[in-house]
This record gives structure tokens, C-alpha cells and sequence, in this order.
């Protein structure tokens, strides 16, 4: 199983989640495109399993968008340099930011992830706005016929909110990551079982 994992923005949890999916499946990590902030370190400290993480094809020091901060640097994203590892175990692929965040000047994420060919798992977070922002995401990547397997809630719920989210968007509530005080491995080993569970049906 191979997942692209994306959000409705920057900020909302996708590496928390790609963090649980990477344990419950004992699955490969990959972060194409890192910018500032190096999520690898963050989800490497919260596996407990041994994994194998996979090197990113671009890594700029600017935490802005790709195409911002590869420019900084005098580079551009080439797609053709972002190809799938070679694996033959399970991949979570991580995103940067949300589905229509520049990687150059021709190509969004959304592009790379229609280039991958993966389905999609969407981390949608409660604040004003939100919903909005979700059904767009999901109306773009129907649009483009990229499969979705699913919502992930994560943080303080709003059960109205998501209702409107699940029902005008026409999917379904994979899992939910609550708001918690600490994120570390036990939490991670906490939520890989019910994604592991979500998954499966």
C-alpha cells in the first residue's frame, strides 16, 4: 500500500498522521520536498519501529513555499527529478503543505500527486474556515480523478462542522486524532491501532 498524505493547509497535522500510518503499517517514509523545519526528524522521533525513511529529492533552508524557497536558493523543482523510491514495502509520502501549494511555477502538489498516481489521505484540522478549505480539497482532487481514501480529523472536534465536511463532500471519516497535550511514540502506538483498524475496512 502506497499513500500520498496531504492537508487542507500548512500547520494542520499531516506529519503526526504520517507519523501513526508509518507505524501502524510498518510502512517506508518519504518527505519529497522538505523546506525549513525538517519533518523527517520529527516523524523519525516519533517511530518506534524500525523503518526505513527515505531521502528527500529537494531540502531547502527557507520555511516558505517550495517554489519560494528553491528559488532562494538559486534551484528549481524539476518533476521529473521526484520519482517513488524503489520499495517493495508499504510508503507514506508526505506532502508539502496543501494541494495547491507551487512547486515551480507549472506545477502544484496536487500536479505531483496526479503524477504519482497514489491515493490520497486528507488531514483536515477545525478552525474558521475549514470547511471551506476541506471541500475544496476534495473537490479539486475529484476534478482530477485522484482517489481519496478518506478524512482524517485531527485536533479539538467540531462535530457539526465535520458532519457538513462528510456530507457535502460525499466521503468518510477515516480516523480521528484528538487534541492532545503530548505527541510522542506512545501516542503514535495509541493511534496506530485504530488507523490500522480504519485502513483495513
Amino acid at each position: 500500500m502506497k499513500i500520498f498524505v496531504t492537508g487542507i493547509g500548512t500547520d494542520v497535522g499531516k506529519s503526526v498522521v504520517s507519523a501513526i500510518l508509518v507505524e501502524a503499517l510498518g510502512a517506508d517514509y518519504w518527505k519529497p520536498v522538505q523546506t525549513g523545519d525538517k519533518d523527517t526528524d520529527f516523524v523519525s522521533s516519533l517511530v518506534s519501529s524500525d523503518f526505513t525513511l527515505h531521502p528527500a529529492a529537494y531540502t531547502f533552508q527557507k520555511p516558505a513555499s517550495p517554489h519560494i524557497a528553491a528559488a532562494l536558493e538559486g534551484a528549481t523543482i524539476q518533476p521529473e527529478k521526484l520519482q517513488l523510491p524503489a520499495t517493495d514495502n508499504h510508503l507514506i509520502v508526505e506532502g508539502a503543505g496543501g494541494l495547491m501549494v507551487p512547486l515551480n511555477n507549472n506545477f502544484l502538489v496536487i500536479d505531483f500527486i496526479v503524477q504519482l498516481q497514489l491515493p490520497v489521505m486528507l488531514v483536515s484540522k477545525n478552525y474558521l474556515g475549514s470547511v471551506n478549505h476541506t471541500l475544496l480539497s476534495i473537490e479539486a482532487l475529484r476534478q482530477r480523478n485522484i482517489p481519496l481514501m478518506g478524512i482524517v480529523f485531527n485536533g479539538e472536534a467540531n462535530i457539526e462542522a465535520e458532519n457538513a465536511i462528510l456530507n457535502f463532500g460525499n466521503t468518510t471519516m477515516l480516523a480521528r486524532v484528538h487534541e492532545e497535550a503530548i505527541i510522542d511514540k506512545v501516542t503514535i502506538m495509541k493511534y496506530a491501532a485504530v488507523f490500522r483498524e480504519a485502513i483495513k475496512k
